[in-house]
């Protein structure tokens, strides 16, 4: 049976412009207990062709960008989506292998 998890969103479902708004760490988690340890960032994007709904992107390791004042248009490198469960309710988020600022940044 197809699973929700199984399908594989188009990045194109995120409308043409990319607008970072926050940076977030991600922390290690053990025995269902978050630790200290940083293993990634969460890049936390407003869609504004999406009537500016959020969604966020986790990228594994370091700190790629610093959260912007306002916006700042980025763009990323193998960018995925998909669906997942939390609290028995379906969420939407992604995962890149690096983010950059949008070489037409204006904000």
């Amino acid at each position: 049976m197809l699973r929700l998890s199984d399908l594989i969103i188009d990045t194109k479902s995120l409308g043409s412009k990319l607008w970072l708004t926050d940076v977030l760490p991600v922390f290690e988690y053990r025995d269902n207990k978050r630790t200290d340890v940083i293993t990634g960032y969460r890049y936390i994007l407003c869609l504004p062709d999406m009537n500016f709904e959020k969604v966020g992107i986790k990228i594994e390791g370091k700190k790629l960008l610093e959260k912007p004042v306002g916006y700042a248009e980025v763009k990323f490198d193998d960018l995925e989506l998909f669906i997942y469960y939390l609290n028995g309710i379906p969420q939407f988020g992604g995962k890149a292998s690096s983010v950059a600022l949008a070489s037409n940044n204006k904000a």
